[in-house]
């Protein structure tokens, strides 16, 4: 009776099987419910997360924030859609029709899809894929399809430059979220994404807390939020890939951004923050429910606050910073902690890979020491090259010009 949702998925079957229904039409149905549901809930709580990121940042920023549509400002969002749906969709000369057209519907999907296998709780989850991680990887690539489309079909100079820009940076940086998301699957032994959370006998975060910060800043760059946010600098490049979307169109691009970045709260609350793990949720399903929106919309709030404080980095430094460092790091810490990792289970006995928290202190306690190590020595290494840099350009230094006494001869 504490598992409303088997409970329901129980009835829901025992219905069908009365009516005479067979294994595919209640795999169709529950398929259908389960989008269903999946999709309506990302749609409203695209309007509620709007609402609380514009609110935040205009606390940070020292601003009101919507304040008029409604108390607090709570109906602004649905302003905004009544009128984003009441604006044309206007189509540019000599643009691409169907790829046009198709580019924001790719970007929505590509959200929408990797929510499918995201486990709500032990027995609420969309569906179970043996190689769950590899999916999330493939469907949230999609969306650099649609930025690629978008600013190709626009028949447009600066939408196809900003498209190629966008395309460069969203490419590096699923780099390092490949390389990030190995750690969880090597730890746990699977890429059954249920299954990673169920191995979380300890969080992830403590056996890798290098990693999972390296996950994060990489998702946030990929969810083109600031300070990575040159996709659409609008001093550079007007509005970027999407400068010749209007009405709806145009909103799909801007859901997708915002969907984008709840997800990354739910991707990091997923592989390194226990997902729905906490007390007493094995057994209350709905109490899992719970603990993962509380670690989604954490991870969430400090995405909101690098956004309302942190500057705009130039497209060369989000680059290098990719490329230079990120990439790098990420290729030793996975190395060493396969190494550290392996060396240790061939030499202590006790050494566990999977159990509860007990068991797993020993791996933690190692793999934690790997990260800790490898951490100090890049923050040493961008100490070193920061007083190096600041060295160079104190040498080119040109002395100031000196003036004439007032009154010398000309």
């Amino acid at each position: 009776m504490l598992d409303i949702f088997t409970l329901i998925g129980d009835w829901i079957t025992g219905l069908l099987e009365s009516i005479g229904a067979g294994p595919v039409v209640i795999d169709l149905v529950f398929g259908f419910i389960g989008s269903f549901i999946i999709i309506n809930f990302l749609l409203i709580m695209a309007l509620v997360i709007i609402w609380i990121e514009r609110k935040l940042i205009g606390r940070i920023q020292a601003r009101i924030g919507p304040n008029r549509v409604g108390p607090w400002g709570i109906f602004q969002n649905v302003a905004d859609v009544l009128k984003l749906m009441t604006k044309e969709i206007i189509i540019p000369t000599g643009a691409d029709l169907i790829p046009f057209m198709l580019a924001p519907i790719i970007s929505v999907a590509s959200v929408f899809l990797i929510w499918a296998v995201v486990p709500f709780a032990r027995t609420a989850v969309g569906t179970t894929v043996t190689v769950g991680v590899l999916y999330i990887v493939a469907v949230s690539s999609l969306s650099i399809l649609s930025v690629l489309l978008a600013g190709w079909s626009s028949n447009n100079k600066y939408a196809l430059l900003g498209a190629f820009r966008a395309v460069a940076m969203l490419v590096s940086y699923e780099v390092p979220i490949i390389l990030m998301l190995l750690i969880p699957v090597m730890l746990a032994g699977t890429m059954d994404v249920l299954q990673i959370v169920e191995q979380q006998g300890i969080w992830y975060v403590f056996m890798a807390p290098l990693a999972t910060l390296i996950f994060f800043v990489a998702s946030h760059a990929e969810a083109a939020r600031s300070p990575f946010d040159t996709l659409e600098a609008e001093s550079e490049i007007v509005a970027g890939f999407h400068i010749e979307y209007s009405g709806m169109a145009f909103a799909m691009f801007y859901l997708a951004e915002f969907l984008h970045s709840f997800t990354v709260g739910a991707l990091v609350a997923t592989f390194f923050l226990g997902g729905w793990r906490g007390p007493f949720a094995a057994e209350v399903p709905v109490l899992g429910v719970i603990y993962f929106f509380i670690k989604t919309f954490a991870v969430y709030f400090i995405n909101i606050w690098a956004r309302g404080t942190l500057p705009r980095l130039r497209i060369d430094q989000v680059m290098d910073f990719c490329w230079k460092f990120l990439i790098p790091l990420s290729l030793v810490l996975v190395m060493l902690m396969v190494l550290a990792d392996k060396v240790a289970a061939a030499v202590f006995p006790g050494y566990a890979a999977v159990g509860g928290f007990v068991d797993l202190l020993p791996r933690a306690a190692v793999l934690l020491i790997v990260n800790v190590l490898v951490g100090a020595a890049a923050v040493g290494w961008v100490i070193r090259q920061g007083r190096r840099e600041r060295e160079r350009l104190a040498a080119m230094e040109i002395a100031p010009i000196e003036r004439p006494a007032a009154g010398a001869a000309k």
